[in-house]
This record gives structure tokens, sequence and C-alpha cells, in this order.
């Protein structure tokens, strides 16, 4: 109930500038009275994915907090992962505002941000300054300015710098607001990437003596011989994990509702069921030798057990966690 007066009013200001608020006060109270507001007591219940145990089996998603500046108030709200980012090697604004729009009737979310970001080495100095002793995923991508064909140099910058700290590293290759990023999704320029990912690993794991999972985010908007594709890609390469899915460009589920038209990628219920439908695909073609985080329209436990139904092993939450607040993590780890 509480939740639902806060969002009320929150609600009022655009998406972005809500977004900006919150995490404004998000920084100010934790470790305060004031974060009974949102501190929240939830079960353990530990689950071991990509050969990590994470607290529990729902985790916050990418995009949330870009820049790792909530990672302890968000920690608080029980998620038991944290994924931070996107991040890329040098900061940027992204796209023009306004560039979120709320899908108010279909509980969505639209947003073509671009990758709006600080730059990798302000994400670490906050991971430093992070008490969370739960898995931090670190999801990293290309600045706009580099082209596709060395779209790889930017990835590798930001592992190189990243993989002493992350839990594991999460691939963005498609978010549908940098051109062509999507492309990284096919033929060689995949392949090239994620060879040349895995080969830095080695390097790294030898270096730090850590061994960091990698595992690439995928869209909802793939044909089934994508998916084939991608996945015998990925079992080729020993990738160590698939997230499932970014945010769509379809808009079926939302004509004719407010905002429909604007460009970018939609995540919350209208993708619900694209994505869950993603994930039993990929579960099929992987066959069980790689784990699936399940992502887009999880807002609900039902919604949760969907995707683990359909093979996922983690859920993240996003718009649905905007809509239901953080009472959203408690009911699905009680739940599962």
């Amino acid at each position: 109930m509480l939740y639902n007066i806060l969002r009320h009013f929150i609600f009022i200001l655009s998406p972005e500038k809500a977004h900006e608020l919150t995490k404004q006060l998000l920084k100010l109270t934790h470790g305060t009275l004031l974060d009974i507001f949102y501190r929240q007591k939830v079960q353990q219940r530990p689950v071991t994915v990509m050969g990590l145990t994470f607290l529990n089996s729902v985790g916050l998603a990418a995009g949330v907090d870009k820049d790792g500046e909530c990672i302890d108030a968000f920690a608080a709200m029980g998620f038991g992962h944290i994924e931070i980012g996107t991040i890329t090697p040098v900061a940027q604004h992204g796209n023009e505002s306004p560039r979120v729009f709320r899908v108010l009737e279909g509980e969505g979310l639209i947003n073509r941000m671009g990758f709006n970001n600080k730059g990798v080495d302000n994400l670490i100095n906050n991971l430093k300054n992070s008490n969370f002793k739960g898995v931090i995923g670190i999801n990293i991508g290309k600045n706009i300015l580099t082209p596709i064909e060395e779209a790889k140099n930017d990835y590798l910058i930001c592992m190189n710098k990243v993989y002493q700290y992350a839990g594991y590293i999460a691939i963005n290759i498609s978010s549908p607001n940098t051109p062509e990023l999507r492309s990284l999704q096919y033929g060689k320029l995949l392949e090239d990437l994620l060879s040349c990912l895995k080969m830095r690993q080695t390097v790294l794991n030898n270096q730090y003596k850590k061994y960091v999972p990698i595992a690439i985010k995928v869209s909802p908007d793939l044909s089934d011989d994508e998916i084939k594709y991608i996945a015998a890609i990925v079992l080729k390469n020993k990738i160590d994990g698939l997230i499932a899915t970014n945010t769509t460009c379809d808009r079926s589920m939302i004509q004719g509702m407010l905002h429909a038209s604007e460009t970018g990628g939609l995540s919350g219920r209208p993708l619900q069921n694209k994505s869950t439908l993603v994930i039993e695909k990929f579960a099929q073609y992987l066959n069980g030798e790689v784990p699936i985080i399940g992502v887009g329209g999880v807002d609900s436990v039902i919604a949760a057990k969907e995707k683990i139904t359909a093979g996922a092993s983690l859920v993240q939450i996003y718009s649905g966690f905007i809509y239901q607040g953080s009472r959203l993590v408690k009911q699905i780890v009680n739940n599962i």
C-alpha cells in the first residue's frame, strides 16, 4: 500500500526524472533510519548457477543501476544478485530526451536510452565502495561511435577492467537502441566476438586466479533459426550463461495504447510471453548445458515460475520492480 501511494507521486514526474530522483533518494537514505521504507528481510534460498552461489533466484536486471551507484541500497531490498550496466569504455550521454515512456495501460516501458553511462572507470570506483556480499553481474557494451566491425575491442577493454570485480560479465549484444548492435548476434561478428572473449577470459583467469563466467544477453525478436544458430555458437565457444531476453521492438501487444508508436525497446508485461517463449526455445537447443537467466515481464510470482518452468535457473526484474516495488522480490523468493 505504501509503495502504491509513493508510486502515484513518482509517476507524476517523467520516467527518467523519476528514475534519477529515486536513485538520489536511495543514496541519501541507505544506512539511515529512512531505509526502513525499502529494507526487507528475504529468505536465504541459495542457488548455484554458472559455478556461482546466488543468495536467491531473483536479481535486479541491468539498466536500473547503470553506474553501480546504489548497489547497497538494492541489496537491502533482498536481491540475490545485482546486474549493473550497461557500461561502455568511455562515458556517453546516450540518445536525446525524452527517451523513456510509460505504457501505463499495459504496465510496460519503452526506452531508447542508448547506453548512457559515466564510463567503466567510474563504475569500478563505485564497486570498490560497495559492501554487497552477493553476486554482482557487470553488463558491458560498445560506445556508439565505435564502428560495429571494431566492437569487440570495446568489449575487451571493459572486460579487462571489470574482470577482477565481477561475479559474472554480461555481454550486451541485443539492445535495440545502439545502431547495428544487434548484428553482433549473427554470423562472423558473433563467432569472432565470443571466441575473443573466451580467449581473454582464459588470460584473465590465469592473471587473477579467478574464473569469472561470461553470459550473453539476447534479443526476444529472434527467429527459431536464429535461436538455434546462436545456441550452437554458445555451445561451441563454451559460453557460461545466457540472459534471455532484452527489450523488444514488437508493438503487437500494446497497439492503440499511449506511447505505443515511440521507438525503442519495450519491456514489462507486454514482453512477458514473448520472452518466455524464447527461453523455452533456447533451453531446448542448449540441452541443459548452459544455464539461462530469465528476464522480461517478470512482474509476479506466476510470471517468475513460468520463466523457470521454461528453462531459466534465475530471474531478473526491471519494469515489474518499477510498477510493483521491492515487495515483488520477497513475493517471488518466498514462493519459488
